[in-house]
């Protein structure tokens, strides 16, 4: 029989697995009424942790910033479920990385620890394991602070072994930090001390804003203040200002929640009113400022 008459029929479709092209995201987060605190928590916040709501779901599990060792999830002795946002690895998509360690730390059991989150199986086109997908969106997160990282560990227990020594570099990293408002913290890094706040405008229209702001000499937050720059993280740029280390961080609140109403006022200015020279030049000047806190 000839090498012709050995082939195999064509495939059928019913045969073929479809094909999934695994695309970056670069707004993981969009979507969810949390995403300006899931960045903040990602990027800069060094320990916190938020109660997550889960659609259709009563079973409760905690967000961390860091677990012990950079897990991506774990279950405490005690039961007590946490998933961490701040891991060595991840794939095109955050959002599918965290529901991964999500659905994997609803059926582990106490003890149990997730070291890397799932970024090499391929997605299919019907896998639902996106924060979107698990989490009722129209929550935002309210988080809560430590000053170290003790909250590892169930009351009265004690570190040991590798999580002694995961526990005690954690904390010696800890830089002073406290919440202003959602996606906006208060972070005192070595003499210097800065405002960073993750916006959820589109990038383009929030430099308008702030430019607008600038021109008019607004864009401060009072006496030992300047803004320093921004970022982007996620899809969202984070503005950032510089402050004097010597105020603590509640003498910005005030100061930080007018320049939001200020700011809001810009961005609603945009549809009526298009951006002047004068304007132009301080946005053109705002992008030249970016900053990397890494």
């Amino acid at each position: 029989m000839g090498k012709g008459s050995r082939k195999k029929g064509p495939k059928t479709t019913s045969d073929r697995k479809p094909k999934v092209r695994d695309v970056f995201v670069g707004q993981p987060f969009e979507g969810l009424a949390a995403e300006t605190e899931l960045i903040a928590l990602r990027e800069f916040v060094p320990s916190a942790t938020a109660a997550l709501t889960l659609a259709g779901s009563g079973e409760k599990v905690t967000l961390g910033t860091v677990l012990p060792m950079a897990a991506a999830a774990f279950v405490r002795s005690d039961g007590e479920r946490y998933v961490g946002m701040q891991v060595q690895t991840r794939s095109s998509d955050i959002s599918r990385d965290l529901g991964r360690a999500l659905q994997w730390v609803l059926e582990a059991k106490e003890g149990d620890v997730l070291s890397v989150p799932d970024t090499t199986t391929p997605p299919t086109a019907d896998e639902k394991a996106r924060l979107q997908d698990l989490l009722d969106t129209t929550v935002e997160l309210d988080a809560t602070l430590y000053n170290d990282f003790a909250w590892w560990l169930p009351e009265d227990a004690d570190a040991s072994g590798d999580v002694a020594l995961s526990l005690e570099r954690a904390n010696a990293a800890i830089m002073p930090t406290e919440r202003l408002g959602a996606g906006a913290y208060w972070v005192l890094a070595g003499e210097k001390a800065h405002l960073r706040w993750v916006r959820p405008e589109p990038e383009n229209l929030l430099l308008q804003a702030l430019a607008r702001l600038s021109a008019a000499g607004e864009l401060g937050l009072g006496e030992g203040s300047r803004y320093a720059g921004s970022f982007r993280a996620h899809g969202l740029l984070v503005p950032v200002w510089d402050l004097d280390p010597e105020a603590h961080a509640r003498e910005w609140a005030d100061a930080k929640d007018q320049l939001g109403v200020r700011l809001e006022a810009a961005l609603k200015s945009l549809d009526s009113e298009p951006l002047n020279a004068a304007e132009r030049r301080s946005r053109d000047g705002l992008i030249g400022r970016q900053l990397t806190i890494r």
